[in-house]
């Protein structure tokens, strides 16, 4: 059983699996921090030393809880150092054949109680499994980035996983004061497979040439989200953002409601990445002035109503599939990505009759299934039934 007392191990020394292993040190936990480049670690350790200092000038910790955070994290360059871990969890690049072959390794290297943890956001926790020997320890510890900052934690059983090991595993994550949702082993898990609509669509209205990227953000900013969903890509990178929905699409049979946009594909290619490379949907440098969006509220309310029902359409389908309980949905989302408000309590708020219609007249207009109303919503628009239950 997994407490304050258990070694954690984490692979990978990158911006992720640094500050996993900030969080579990910042709780008391020994915690072994490994990754293969050894630049990798010698940056992941002087990004720690700036992070902390920070933490002390803003009196967010002491200068004793600095210390003892620094003394918790152990920089190994070998595997076999994480032989005797609790948990051990991966956050290396998301390449299936990759993460297989370190969890082969790992499988021999750790003691038999150890539980193993894929930080992947997409790929299947099932046939990352099919590489351990004992595939009852292993399950997805999905962390969002930063680690040490947000608040949620996605748990991912695949079909093997023992029942204790996910309750152990959600145990020590809500003791690092995280917000965990159990969610089913399917591509994006909740939070990356709900958002897609958030990104997707909007570049959609860009496409067919509704209004500019300035105008969706504030479109969207208005109705109480931090961030529109350009600044929101470019804030991600477009070779991240993208890679995901194309990983969705893909695993999804090729879904039509996850289709890529070759927007989005055509900025990764040029390597307009956004904040990370100084250009994306907007530009970074210095003296460049920022496009002023449209001060037509009547367009920004259709564009703002066009990608929120699709998200909404989107939760309720989750909840439809038993991807996860209705309050884990809204708590990824809240928790997740900052949504502000859950997509179910907001559907049922602007009224599941009115998102029904919404939806249908897209469908009928474009004659796509992108738009085909959830199974579930039909029904509980028909019955007058709440999605969420009391």
């Amino acid at each position: 059983m997994l407490d304050k007392n258990s070694v954690i191990g984490v692979v990978g020394a990158g911006a992720m699996g640094s500050g996993i292993a900030q969080v579990a040190a910042s709780f008391g936990h020994k915690v072994f921090l490994f990754d293969s480049f050894p630049n990798a670690v010698e940056k992941s350790r002087s990004n720690l030393d700036l992070t902390l200092i920070k933490l002390v000038e803003k009196g967010k910790i002491s200068d004793d809880d600095s210390e003892m955070i620094k003394s918790n994290i152990h920089y190994v360059d070998e595997l076999a150092n994480l032989s005797n871990c609790d948990l051990v969890i991966e956050a290396i690049i998301e390449d299936l054949n990759v993460k297989k072959d370190l969890f082969s390794k790992l499988s021999s290297i750790c003691k038999p109680g150890c539980i193993l943890a894929s930080n992947t956001s997409s790929l299947s926790i099932a046939s990352i499994s099919s590489s351990v020997k004992d595939s009852s320890r292993m399950l997805g510890i999905h962390f969002f980035n930063p680690a040490p900052l947000m608040p949620l934690v996605e748990i991912i059983p695949c079909m093997d996983t023992d029942p204790k090991n996910v309750d152990y595993s959600k145990n020590i994550i809500d003791s690092w004061n995280k917000k965990t949702v159990i969610v089913k082993d399917t591509p994006g898990f909740i939070v990356n497979r709900i958002a897609r609509p958030f990104y997707g669509e909007a570049l959609r209205i860009y496409e067919e040439g509704i209004a500019d990227f300035a105008t969706i953000d504030q479109a969207m900013r208005d109705e109480g989200f931090k961030m529109g969903p350009f600044e929101l890509m470019d804030y991600i990178g477009n070779d991240i953002n993208y890679t995901v929905t194309e990983t969705v699409f893909k695993e999804f049979y090729f879904e039509p409601r996850f289709r890529p946009s070759f927007t989005q594909k055509r900025m990764m290619e040029s390597g307009r990445l956004g904040r990370k490379t100084g250009k994306g949907y907007y530009s970074y440098q210095a003296g460049v002035e920022a496009p002023q969006p449209s001060s037509d509220t009547t367009l920004k309310k259709q564009i703002s109503n066009r990608i929120i029902v699709m998200l909404m359409n989107e939760a309720i389908d989750a909840l439809y599939l038993k991807i996860a309980s209705a309050r884990d949905i809204e708590t990824a989302m809240l928790k997740g990505v900052n949504y502000p408000k859950g997509l179910l309590a907001w559907a049922e708020e602007w009224g599941l009759n009115n998102v029904l219609e919404q939806l249908e007249n897209l469908q009928s207009l474009y004659m796509e299934d992108r738009y085909r109303p959830s199974v579930l919503l039909k029904k509980v628009a028909k019955e007058n039934q709440k999605l969420i239950q009391n």
